[in-house]
């Protein structure tokens, strides 16, 4: 009998010459390296990307769905549901018994759960499969094994969770698109459909990846690469006979062409593909035309009009949908969009108004939203949907311009009762958006003990590095108030804005904590100064150091727009 060490030191070097590993829990993805953020915000955060990706199942060709399974078991692994993500990955193998990553997964689960035989047979059957050991039964091309196997993988990086930064998040689409290539390298025998779905993906990743470009300011030398081969990826596209993936195709084109400008001169991909001419607004067109009596493709399509701020054509796209299916729970989707578009059209308006730059918002957009809300609420309710019509209910209840002001004390109340409905929920419970809505409602009705405790969870489930300050102003208002209202001491204030404007520092850019400060101090200027004086009799002399640092640099950076929260998330 071979020696075991014998046997693992040959593993070892035979893995080290392979080209490729197959598997998704060695890919150089967040996801499989330790977590900055605590147990429950992973969590919450792996729960939130895998419910897209079961949306993402119900639209993906028969080709794809085996990588979505791929990336649901993995997110159950890590969700310490090992047994489901064995169940899943067993399925793939069931129904494709040749698919590398299948075993490969399979044998790390069960590695996890300490089942060595069952490890040891996923191993040897992989080894067969992949052309490393003779095996009469591993029917099929090793190549084009290996090709899937890639490509499963390259569809992976496109659903990473954890990326702190744009340029992290680049790397990660920049790894999937590489994997992409070496599946085409050894897929030269794929069906044609097939690739033209490798196709999609990888345009999918190359756009989102010119768009960290182009928030950075890259030069143009580093995105004519990639924007002129996402062209010529789009152009393979557009030949396929699935409607889904042609139709987005052309979205997605039309995207592309919006971004032409943002060049000094046209990308030459613009002319060799043959798109010289071609308008933006034709190719949605085209998009919506071959998706016309396809609810699931139109409802994809509002969500990326909505996503572009094409507001008008993402509200008509869901009326067609809801033309050709009515019915809320087969059609919640096209429901719950349309709600989010006049949702986000109040608050348009509502932001341009303080800024002094339009009229009073239309309120007609909330009873729009409202109706379509309780639509949904009435048939599929869920944490998203009561977590929108709480939001709703909220700025029914509230002044538009002076937002502490209730004009609608039971519009308030039944916002709450939703928010309550959406916090049983175990992820519901680590959203900030949610704490923040809660603690604003609290705090409008006088409960100010409540809604600092609100806002306080909103600071501790806020992800590092967030830009969403608004929590955290709103805490500091509260305090203040209560402190004039004599609810707190002069010690007990400097204490808790002390213990929370440190943790904020940690949590928060420096540039937005700075705006949120500066916002709070304006509105708030008497309240401020008694702080002060009362830091300086506690001897807290860096704190109001910092304090006066911050108005010293009002000005900087107020035009910029306040890091209000999306809470349709």
């Amino acid at each position: 009998m071979a020696d075991p060490e014998a046997v693992a030191e040959d593993l070892d070097a035979l893995i080290d010459d392979l080209d490729y590993l197959p598997g998704h829990f060695h890919l150089e993805m967040q996801l499989n390296f330790e977590p900055r953020s605590p147990a429950s915000l992973r969590a919450r955060d792996l729960k939130l990307q895998r419910d897209g990706l079961q949306q993402e199942l119900e639209l993906a060709a028969a080709p794809q769905r085996t990588a979505v399974r791929h990336l649901l078991g993995t997110f159950a692994f890590y969700l310490e549901e090992v047994d489901e993500a064995r169940e899943l990955f067993l399925e793939v193998a069931r129904e494709d018994p040749g698919n590398l990553n299948a075993w490969a997964n399979l044998a790390h689960v069960y590695g996890r759960l300490g089942q060595e035989e069952e490890e040891e047979a996923c191993a040897g059957r992989l080894a067969s499969f992949m052309g490393l050991a003779a095996d009469p039964n591993a029917d099929g091309d090793p190549q084009l094994r290996a090709a899937r196997c890639l490509a499963e993988q390259g569809y992976a990086h496109g659903f990473d969770v954890g990326c702190a930064s744009p340029e992290e998040h680049a790397r990660v689409l920049a790894a999937g698109i590489a994997l992409y290539d070496k599946a085409l390298s050894y897929g030269q025998q794929i069906p044609v459909e097939e690739k033209r779905g490798w196709y999609f993906t990888m345009a999918t990743l190359f756009i989102r990846l010119d768009g960290i470009f182009l928030e950075q300011g890259s030069e143009e030398q580093k995105r004519l690469p990639t924007f002129n081969r996402t062209l010529a990826l789009l152009r393979q596209v557009l030949k396929s006979p699935d409607p889904h993936h042609r139709a987005l195709a052309w979205c997605y084109l039309g995207m592309l062409l919006e971004r032409k400008d943002s060049f000094s001169t046209t990308p030459m991909g613009i002319h060799d593909c043959g798109f010289s001419g071609t308008d933006p607004l034709d190719c949605f067109g085209k998009a919506i035309e071959i998706a016309k009596d396809q609810p699931p493709i139109l409802n994809r399509l509002a969500k990326i009009f909505h996503f572009l701020g094409k507001q008008d054509m993402a509200i008509g796209t869901c009326n067609m949908a809801l033309d050709v299916l009515r019915d809320p729970e087969l059609n919640w989707q096209a429901y719950c969009t349309r709600a989010k578009i006049h949702i986000r059209a109040y608050l348009h308006d509502l932001e341009r108004v303080k800024m002094g730059l339009g009229g009073m918002p239309d309120r007609n957009h909330l009873a729009c939203a409202k109706a379509d809300l309780e639509e949904v609420v009435k048939v599929c309710p869920g944490l998203k949907t009561y977590l929108d019509i709480g939001q709703v209910y909220y700025y029914m209840g509230v002044d538009a311009m002076r937002e502490l002001l209730a004009v609608d004390e039971a519009a308030l109340n039944q916002a709450l009762v939703f928010l309550a409905k959406a916090g049983e929920s175990e992820l519901g419970a680590t959203l900030p958006e949610l704490q923040l809505l809660r603690g604003k409602c609290l705090r409008i009705k006088g409960e100010e003990a409540n809604a600092v405790a609100c806002f306080k969870r909103v600071v501790e489930l806020d992800d590092a590095g967030s830009s969403h300050t608004e929590g955290f102003g709103c805490l500091l208002e509260a305090l203040l108030a209560q402190w004039s209202q004599a609810q707190l001491s002069d010690g007990e204030l400097g204490h808790e804005v002390d213990v929370w404007l440190r943790c904020a520092q940690d949590k928060y850019p420096a540039a937005r904590l700075r705006q949120e400060l500066q916002r709070v101090w304006r509105g708030h200027t008497d309240e401020v100064l008694g702080l002060a004086r009362a830091l300086v009799d506690q001897g807290r002399l860096s704190l109001v150091r910092l304090l006066f640092d911050t108005m010293e640099h009002e000005g900087e950076g107020t035009a910029a727009p306040r890091g209000r929260r999306a809470f349709s998330f």
